[in-house]
Order: structure tokens, then sequence, then C-alpha cells
């Protein structure tokens, strides 16, 4: 059961689009981002812009605190440019609504995920830096309630 769902996720990550993206792109809000976030959880990272103040972002991380196991997550972001004035750059403030699965020795967890963040996207380079906390509402195997959140950095291609 966890290698299916490994492999199905893996296989939605895969068929993202990823498009080259120039400086100006990044900026206006396009292309695809791979890095890596540190917190809870810990691992890989993707956003890929759909164009305007949308996009889709995704994990693949190791959750080292409540269940030393693999969490996979993806949501839809709305973005909000106006909030903060940055002198370079632009920063904006996200929220979204996604899932998350995590795959514990015996067990998978399945949740919804509200996350909230900034995302700084510097205006000469193709790097965007993000703070991240997403309250999970846990549906499977039993309902529970967690928090992520997690700092990252993001390369656009």
């Amino acid at each position: 059961m966890k290698k299916t769902l490994t492999a199905i996720f893996l296989a939605a990550l895969l068929s993202v689009s990823l498009n080259s993206v120039t400086k100006a792109q990044q900026q206006a809000g396009s292309g695809t981002g791979i890095g890596f976030m540190v917190g809870e959880p810990t691992g890989l990272s993707l956003k890929s812009w759909t164009g305007g103040n949308n996009a889709f972002d995704a994990g693949l991380a190791w959750s080292l605190g409540r269940y030393d196991a693999i969490n996979i997550h993806a949501d839809y972001l709305w973005h909000n440019f106006d909030l903060f004035d940055v002198n370079t750059g632009t920063m904006p403030l996200y929220y979204g609504i996604g899932g998350r699965l995590v795959l514990a020795e015996n067990d998978a967890i399945i949740g919804a995920r509200v996350p909230v963040g900034i995302n700084y996207l510097f205006e000469n380079d193709p790097i965007g830096l993000f703070l991240e906390v997403a309250p999970i509402f846990n549906l499977a195997p039993a309902t529970d309630f967690d928090v992520d959140g997690a700092l990252g950095v993001r390369f656009y291609l």
C-alpha cells in the first residue's frame, strides 16, 4: 500500500512541467522551483506557478518528530503580492488548501492542510525563500490535529 501511494505521488510530481523560467518570469509568478525545506518535516520542496497569483506546491520529506516517517504533501496556493512592500524583489503572503500523507511504519495517516506563509522572491536571481506554517486536520486512521512548519529555499529552473 505504501509503495503504491508513494509511486502515485511521485508520478504526479513528475507530470508537472518543468518550464524554463527567466529572472523576470519568476517575479511575475511563473515557472517551477525545486529546493529543500527544514523543519517538521525536512526534505524536498517543489512549487509550480500556474500563472499570476496561484501555484501548486508539493513536498517529499521525512518527519523527524512525531512520526519518524515519510511525509508527502501537496497544496493549491493563492498569493497576495500587495501586503508587504520590500525594496527589492517581492514578498507575497500565501495561503492555501491541500492534503498530507504520512507513511508511518504500520499506518498511513491522511490529513487536510491549510498552509500559510511568506515567500521572498529575489529580484535578480531565480531563488525564492519561504517560511510556512500548516495546521493539519488528520482524517484517517483517526481524527487528530497537527501543525507542520518549515523554512526553505527553491531554485527556479
